[in-house]
C-alpha cells in the first residue's frame, strides 16, 4: 500500500512538474527582490539535453515522497499496532499526527525563510568590474537550484522529527531527560556537523540548520521530562489503587 501510494503520488507530481517547479522557484524570486534585482526575470539554465527531464523525474520523486508520507506513516503504524496494547496504541496516535505536522513546519521554514535567505546571500556576492567591463553574475542550473531546495526541505523535515523520536524513546524508557541534558554539548557539536554535511558549504546555511536543531533538542528534553512526570503520576495513581484494594486487617 505504501509503495502504491508513492507510485500514484509520483505520477501526479510528474504530470504537474511544471507547476511544482514554478512554486519552488518563488523563494528565488523573493531573494532577487531582497537583493534589489528584477524579480520578474529569474534565469535558470540546463546545459545538457536530457538534464531538465531527469530533473523533473527527481522533482516528481521528491513530491511523491512528501505527498505519500502520511500513507507511509499509517502503514508503519498498522505494522506495529498489533503488537501494542490498547493504551500504547492510544499513546502512539498523537505522534503519528505530530510527525507530518512537524515535517510541514520544517518545510515551510525552508520555503518562506531559509531558501530566500540563502539565495540572497549568494546573489549578494555578484559584482561588477571597473568601468562595467567585467560582470560576475549568478546563473544557477535548474538541477542545482531544485537539488538545493529539495535537500533543504528533506533535511529540515527530518530534523523536525527529533522531538517525536526522542519523546517516543523516552516513553518506552530508552532515553531520559537527564541523559539528554547531560549530552547537550555533544548534541550541539553533532548539530553543526550534520548541518555541514546536509547544507551547502556556507556559514548562513549551516547556522540556519544547526540553530533550529539545537532548539529542537531543547524541546526534546522538555518533552522527555513531561513524559517522565506523566509516568510518575500514573505510577503513583496505580500504587494508591493497589493499596486501596488490599484487604484491611
Amino acid at each position: 500500500m505504501a509503495l502504491a501510494g508513492f507510485f500514484v503520488a509520483f505520477l501526479v507530481c510528474f504530470f504537474f512538474a511544471k507547476q511544482i517547479f514554478n512554486l519552488l522557484v518563488i523563494p528565488f524570486q523573493w531573494a532577487t527582490q531582497w537583493a534589489g534585482l528584477d524579480a520578474d526575470k529569474v534565469d535558470l539554465i540546463y546545459t545538457a539535453p536530457q538534464e531538465f527531464f531527469f530533473t523533473q523525474i527527481k522533482l516528481a520523486m521528491f513530491g511523491g515522497l512528501v505527498l505519500a508520507f502520511p500513507v507511509i506513516a499509517m502503514q508503519v503504524y498498522k505494522f506495529v499496532a498489533p503488537g501494542l496494547y490498547r493504551n500504547e496504541r492510544r499513546a502512539f496516535m498523537p505522534f503519528l499526527i505530530a510527525s507530518p505536522i512537524l515535517f510541514m513546519i520544517g518545510a515551510a521554514l525552508v520555503y518562506f525563510f531559509f531558501t530566500p535567505m540563502v539565495m540572497w546571500f549568494f546573489l549578494s556576492m555578484q559584482q561588477v568590474g571597473p568601468d562595467n567591463t567585467v560582470q560576475i553574475s549568478l546563473l544557477p542550473k535548474v538541477s542545482e537550484y531544485l537539488g538545493l531546495i529539495m535537500t533543504l526541505i528533506l533535511s529540515f523535515g527530518l530534523v523536525f522529527q527529533l522531538p517525536v523520536v526522542t519523546t517516543l524513546m523516552a516513553r518506552v524508557g530508552l532515553l531520559t531527560s537527564t541523559g539528554l541534558a547531560d549530552k547537550r554539548k555533544y548534541a550541539i557539536v553533532a548539530a553543526f556537523v550534520a548541518a555541514a554535511i546536509l547544507t551547502p558549504p556556507d556559514p548562513v546555511s549551516q547556522i540556519g540548520l544547526a540553530l533550529p536543531t539545537i532548539l529542537l533538542y531543547e524541546i526534546a528534553i522538555w518533552a522527555a521530562r513531561m513524559v517522565e512526570r506523566q509516568r510518575e503520576k500514573e505510577k503513583t495513581a496505580q500504587d494508591d489503587t493497589d493499596e486501596a484494594d488490599q484487604p484491611t486487617a
